[in-house]
C-alpha cells in the first residue's frame, strides 16, 4: 500500500488536539444520546465511534430536501449522483463499496433485496417525516448483521410531543426548474395515547444531467414526482409502549443515458414499511425488553420504448420484500466491582427475504426468483471503569439458510482527559455483507448462472480518534478539534469468473485515512464547521485505485444568527479527482482503463426568518456557483436553482 504525506502525518495529525489546550478547563457540552451505535441509549462522548447527528433543526436550516443533500457533508463519506434530485446515488463511506452501508429506518434495515448487490439508493428519500439521521462509521454487523461494513445510518422518524394534544406542522415551496414542495402533518398526545400523520410531496422539472461537453447533449431535463406518507399511532403507560407505524414513499422520475439522452426513459420506486413494536420494562425498569415485526416491500420499474436515438426497449421489473420479527432486550447492570453505568443488550433477529425480477434486453435477460432465511443471536456489553475509561463489546452470530453464516465482532474503549478538555477513542472489528439473492441464484440468458456457494464479503476494521475543546474566544470550547485514522480490509469481494458464466469470492480491497475536523464557536451568533477527509483505497490484486473514492474531500459550513429571528447557514462541498472506471470522451466514447473525473466545488445557501413563534420563512440556494462538476462521469451535477418557502408549526 503506497502512504501520501498525509498518511505519513497521521500521527501528529491525531495528536494535534491533545498538544493545543493543555492549559484549558474541563468539557461543559451538554451530552447527547446516541442509540444506533451500541442499541443502549449513550452519551455520545462515550461511544467508541465516529458519529454524526443530524437534527430536525439541521435539516431545515440548511434546506436538506432530500437524504442524499443531508449526506453528502457528512466526514469520511462520498456521494455520487447520477443525476439530480431523485436519481440514484449511491454512497461510499471510508473507501469501502456502495453496497457496504447499511440503512436502518428506526433501526429495521431497509436496503432493497431485490437490487443486485443489495445497495441502497440514497436519492430517493425526502425528509419532511424524519427527525434526526444518526451515522456510525466504521463496522456494524456485530449489531445489525449484514451489509454493515463500511458503517451504519440510522433514518429516526418522527414523534408526537409530549403533553399536546394537537400539533399542526408544515412546509410550503416553490422556485426555479419549476420545483414545488410540500408537507403537513399533525401530532399529539392524550391520556396515553399519542398519535402522527405526515404526507409530503416534491415535483420538479429538473436539470439536464448529460455534460454539456459531449457532443450528443440534447439539453433534455429530467423530472421527478415524488410522494410519501408516514402514519404512526401508540399508547405508553408507566414503563409498557405499544404502537404501529406504517410508512410509504413513490417517485415517478425521468432517466437518462450515457452517453446519450433518452427522450423517454423513466422509472417508479415505491416502497411500503410498516411495524409493530411492544416494549415493557420489567423489576422496576431494570430491564427492558420489546418485541418488534417489520415488512418492507420494494417494487421499482424502469420501462424504455424505442424512439428516434435508439431502437432499444427496456421494461424492467424488480420486487423485493424483507420480513423482519425481532426480540430485544436492555439491562441495567449498574455497578459491578470496578466497573459503573453497566449495561448488557442482547437479541435474537429473524429475517426473511424474497426477490422477483426481470430485468434487461431480450437474450440478455436477467432473472432472479428466490428467498432465503437468517436468524441471528446478538450482545453488547459496555461499562465504565473508574472515574474515566469507557469499555465496549459487541457479538453477533448470523445463520443463514444458504451461505455459512458469519460472526462479527467489535471492541471499543474511550479515555476521557478532562484535565486538557479531551477524549481518546479507538476500536476494532469484523463485519460482513451476505452474498444477495441475485448473487446466489440469478440468471443471465442460457450463458450466466449465480453461485449458490458463495461466501460472505468480510472485513476487519480498526480506527484511533482525538478530540479535544480548546479555550479560546473567551469560552472554554471556543473550537473543537477533531482526528480519527481508520484502516478497512475487504476480503472475498464478489465478482464475475474469468469466463463471466458466474460469480467467485475473487477480489481484496484496503482503505484508509484521516478524517480531521474543526468547529469554532468565536461569537456568540457564529459556530462554523471544517471537515477533511482523506482516503486511499485500492484494489489489492491490481494495486489500482478503487473507483469513484477520491482522496480528498473537504465540507465547510457555518450557522450565523446574527439575531434570534435570522439564521444563515452557506455550505461549500469540494470533492478531489476521483477516479472511475466507466468513462466517456466527448463524442460518447467509452474509455476503458482507470481514468480520473476532474475536481468540483458545490456552494449551497440558506438562510431562514421567523416571522413569528410559529412561523419561518426561507430561502434556499443550491449549487450558486452553478459548477458543472461531474460527481459520476458522464452525469452533472444540477444547475443552479433557487427555492423559497414558509414552514410553520401551530
Amino acid at each position: 500500500m503506497r502512504l501520501n504525506h498525509a498518511f505519513r502525518a497521521a500521527p501528529f495529525a491525531l495528536a494535534l488536539p491533545l498538544l493545543l489546550p493543555t492549559f484549558a478547563t474541563a468539557q461543559q457540552a451538554i451530552p447527547e444520546t446516541i442509540v444506533t451505535a451500541t442499541r443502549i441509549p449513550t452519551e455520545a462522548e462515550r461511544v467508541p465511534a465516529a458519529i454524526t447527528v443530524l437534527t430536525r433543526q439541521d435539516i431545515e436550516e440548511r434546506g436538506y430536501q432530500t437524504l442524499s443533500e443531508a449526506l453528502a457533508t457528512v466526514p469520511g463519506m462520498n456521494l455520487v449522483q447520477a443525476g439530480g434530485l431523485g436519481q440514484q446515488a449511491s454512497i461510499f463511506v471510508r473507501g469501502t463499496a456502495s453496497r457496504h452501508v447499511l440503512v436502518l429506518l428506526d433501526g429495521v434495515p431497509v436496503n432493497d433485496p431485490s437490487e443486485p448487490n443489495g445497495a441502497f439508493n440514497f436519492g430517493n428519500e425526502l425528509l419532511g417525516d424524519i427527525e434526526r439521521i444518526e451515522v456510525v462509521r466504521g463496522p456494524g454487523s456485530s449489531l445489525y448483521g449484514s451489509g454493515a461494513i463500511g458503517g451504519v445510518i440510522n433514518l429516526v422518524t418522527r414523534r408526537a410531543p409530549a403533553g399536546v394534544p394537537l400539533q399542526v406542522f408544515g412546509d410550503l415551496a416553490g422556485g426555479s426548474q419549476g420545483t414545488a414542495r410540500g408537507a403537513l402533518g399533525a401530532a399529539g398526545s392524550l391520556q396515553g395515547w399519542n398519535y402522527l400523520v405526515v404526507g409530503q410531496g416534491l415535483t420538479t422539472q429538473g436539470s439536464d444531467a448529460t455534460p454539456r461537453r459531449m457532443n450528443n447533449d440534447t439539453k433534455e431535463t429530467e423530472s421527478l414526482r415524488a410522494g410519501a406518507g408516514t402514519a404512526r399511532f401508540g399508547w405508553a403507560g408507566g414503563s409498557t409502549s405499544v404502537e404501529g407505524l406504517l410508512r410509504w414513499r413513490e417517485n415517478r422520475l425521468e432517466l437518462d443515458n450515457v452517453p446519450n439522452d433518452d427522450p423517454n426513459y423513466e422509472g417508479n420506486d415505491r416502497r411500503w414499511f410498516g411495524q409493530l413494536r411492544a416494549e415493557t420494562g420489567l423489576f422496576d425498569g431494570i430491564w427492558t425488553t420489546g418485541l418488534r415485526a417489520a415488512v418492507t416491500e420494494d417494487r421499482r420499474r424502469y420501462l424504455n420504448l424505442p424512439d428516434s436515438r435508439s431502437s432499444a426497449s427496456t421494461d424492467d421489473l424488480y420486487r423485493g420484500q424483507r420480513q423482519t420479527l425481532d426480540w430485544g432486550n436492555r439491562i441495567r447492570l449498574g455497578d459491578l466491582g470496578p466497573f459503573s453505568m453497566a449495561g448488557l443488550a442482547f437479541g435474537v433477529t429473524h429475517e426473511h427475504e424474497s426477490v422477483e425480477a426481470n430485468s434487461g434486453s431480450p437474450g440478455f435477460r436477467t432473472t432472479t426468483d428466490a428467498s432465503a432465511n437468517s436468524t441471528a443471536l446478538h450482545a453488547g456489553l459496555q461499562a465504565r471503569l473508574g472515574p474515566r475509561l469507557d469499555l465496549s463489546a459487541g457479538l453477533r452470530r448470523d445463520s443463514a439458510d444458504d451461505y455459512d453464516g458469519f460472526t462479527s465482532w467489535r471492541l471499543g474503549t474511550v479515555l476521557a482527559l478532562p484535565e486538557v478538555a479531551s477524549r481518546l477513542h479507538a476500536s476494532a472489528g469484523t463485519a460482513f455483507k451476505a452474498p444477495s439473492l441475485y448473487q446466489r441464484f440469478g440468471r443471465i440468458g442460457s450463458f450466466f448462472r449465480g453461485n449458490p456457494n458463495l461466501e460472505a464479503e468480510d472485513s476487519f476494521a480498526w480506527e484511533i480518534g482525538a478530540e479535544t475543546d480548546l479555550p479560546l474566544f473567551g469560552r472554554s470550547d471556543g473550537a473543537t478539534a477533531s482526528a480519527t485514522y481508520f484502516n478497512t480490509r475487504t476480503n472475498n469481494l464478489i465478482n464475475f469468473n474469468r469466463s463471466f458464466s458466474s460469480l467467485e469470492n475473487i477480489e481484496k480491497a484496503s482503505s484508509q485515512g484521516v478524517e480531521l475536523a474543526l468547529t469554532a464557536r468565536p461569537f456568540r451568533w457564529l459556530d462554523a464547521r471544517l471537515g477533511w477527509t482523506i482516503t486511499e483505497a485500492r484494489d489489492e490484486v491490481t494495486d489500482a485505485p478503487l473507483a469513484r473514492r477520491p482522496r480528498n474531500v473537504v465540507s465547510a459550513g457555518a450557522r450565523i444568527a446574527p439575531t434570534d429571528r435570522i439564521v444563515i447557514s452557506p455550505e461549500v462541498l469540494f470533492t478531489g479527482p476521483s477516479p472511475d472506471t466507466a468513462s466517456y470522451d466527448n463524442a460518447g466514447r467509452f474509455i476503458s482503463g482507470v481514468n480520473y473525473n476532474k475536481s468540483g466545488t458545490v456552494l449551497n445557501l440558506t438562510a431562514s426568518y421567523r416571522v413569528t413563534p410559529a412561523i419561518t420563512t426561507y430561502v434556499e440556494g443550491r449549487n450558486l456557483g452553478n459548477s458543472r462538476w461531474e460527481p459520476a462521469n458522464g452525469f452533472v451535477t444540477p444547475g443552479r436553482s433557487l427555492l423559497v418557502g414558509t414552514r410553520f408549526v401551530f
